[in-house]
């Protein structure tokens, strides 16, 4: 007995290692690909000084938070597809020595340790970040790097119980209980706010995936080459070509009555005109197949994809009417390997990860394309420290609401495990079901809207109307213009 007590502990500390070591090496990878990507897009500046030396070090520091939470975000957003393909993997090698790592309490830990760490960025990480960059010390006290972090420290202290005071004030207002809650933070403070958190980033993919929805068919355009019918690379090359060559010449002109400082934006005007005729000429190089194949395929998965994720949200608020077990909820242990999470098997699943990634996609395109958040649109080598801070918590409030926003929506089957399934909302019939109303609505609307104005765009564009002198309006072209015109061309 002694002997199997022994093997059995020293079992469950291997594959505690095992998980460990998993999770370290997942991570790691995670952090220098984000590492990466903000590099690509951070402002580089020159520090000389010994106050610019100082502030350099500040924003590296900065950046190290930076990169924890994008690579937190990141994380998140593969939590369902990792979950759905560990499963999926564990029903077709059930016996497989080389799948014994794979386990429902790696993906248990996985699930803890993002919303542990979520939390943790949104609530403590960014706000350091943000007010470590912005803070200069207090007065009196010996300049360096350690005053404003005291200084910082002090004035998130502040942050923290105004926070903190504003919950209890929501606590006593709703359970009327504000005396016995100041004794129990950890098991009612922090759930309420834990709920407005991802109540607010699955509010937030409610308006940005809709649109972002809409808006992947005009990005991907913009991306691929598009059919001569739908476009004249050549012209527009030409004309881009007239274009350098006039802001060429304004350029190397050597008139004395020229002001210096209206040179730099004329520069810039000239960078972008000649950025957009190569860009043009890599578009005229492309193959047929890759003109009239690739978009028209394009644009048919995306409509097919979206397509899929309305009649799903439709399938799934007949569900909800009539099957209990349709309402999202927490699992507490999850039986890898047992059952699919898909009616249609692996197939199934495998369309369940990719409409949950389009999602993603779909709602970050419409976050930058809302007019409200444009402004956090980062740059290549020319975005500075504050944006990067907005960006790093924008993203991790979509990417960590999208497990829940996945399964409120019905897109899979796989309940919420760790304390994803704890949120107090989640149980509330009414709030989830006008949710999928409301997904379902806007998504068609958008869609709906967006298929109508851009085939009447290309019909004006392929009869030529958009260079008639009158200005055309989207509501007042009469079909007998448009008919009249087509049949003329072809005459």
């Amino acid at each position: 007995m002694e002997v199997d007590d022994v093997s059995v502990r020293e079992q469950l500390f291997h594959n505690k290692v095992r998980e460990t070591f998993i999770c370290v090496l997942l991570f790691t990878c995670l952090y220098i690909l984000s590492y990466l990507i903000l590099t690509h897009f951070k402002k580089n500046a020159d520090y000389i000084t010994t106050d610019d030396i100082e502030d350099a070090t500040v924003n590296k520091i900065a950046l190290w938070l930076c990169t924890f939470t994008l690579s937190v975000a990141v994380c998140a957003v593969l939590l369902l597809p990792i979950s759905i393909l560990s499963n999926e993997v564990l029903l077709t090698f059930p016996h497989s020595y080389y799948m014994q790592w794979l386990n429902g309490s790696l993906i248990h830990g996985l699930w803890n340790l993002v919303f542990l760490f979520s939390n943790l960025s949104l609530v403590f990480l960014m706000p350091f970040a943000y007010f470590f960059t912005e803070s200069e010390g207090f007065v009196g006290c010996k300049k360096g790097v350690m005053a404003r972090v005291y200084e910082t420290a002090v004035v998130l202290l502040l942050l923290t119980l105004l926070v903190l005071g504003m919950v209890w004030v929501g606590v006593a207002l709703l359970n009327n209980t504000a005396r016995e809650s100041l004794y129990d933070v950890w098991e009612c403070y922090l759930p309420y706010l834990y709920s407005a958190i991802s109540l607010f980033g699955v509010l937030l993919l409610l308006l940005c995936t809709p649109f972002g929805l809409s808006r992947m068919f005009s990005v991907t355009g913009s991306l691929l080459v598009k059919p001569g019918l739908l476009e004249n690379v050549e012209v527009e090359m030409n004309c881009a070509a007239f274009e350098e060559a006039s802001l060429s010449r304004k350029l190397n002109s050597d008139t004395s009555c020229r002001i210096s400082v209206n040179v730099e934006p004329l520069r810039m005007q000239f960078l972008g005109v000649q950025a957009k005729r190569i860009a043009l000429q890599m578009r005229r190089r492309a193959s047929p197949w890759q003109r009239n194949l690739f978009y028209p395929l394009a644009m048919l998965l995306l409509l097919a994809l979206t397509v899929v994720c309305v009649l799903m949200v439709c399938f799934h608020v007949l569900e909800l009417l009539f099957d209990e077990t349709a309402m999202p909820r927490g699992m507490g242990d999850p039986r890898l390997g047992t059952t699919s999470f898909s009616m249609f098997g692996s197939l199934g699943a495998a369309v369940q990860v990719v409409l949950i990634m389009y999602l993603m996609v779909s709602s970050v395109v419409g976050f930058y394309s809302s007019p409200l958040f444009t402004f956090l649109l980062p740059h290549t080598q020319d975005t500075n420290l504050t944006q990067i801070i907005g960006n790093c918590v924008s993203l991790l409030v979509l990417s960590s609401a999208l497990p829940v926003f996945s399964r409120t929506l019905g897109i899979t089957r796989f309940d919420l495990l760790g304390d994803f399934g704890r949120y107090n909302w989640l149980g509330n019939f009414h709030i989830v079901f006008l949710y999928n109303i409301l997904f379902a609505g806007l998504t068609s609307a958008c869609l709906i809207n967006t298929l109508t104005w851009t085939v009447q765009r290309e019909l004006i564009r392929a009869f030529g109307l958009h260079k008639l002198p009158l200005t055309v309006s989207r509501t007042t072209i009469p079909l007998k213009l448009l008919l009249d015109n087509g049949l003329s061309k072809i005459q």
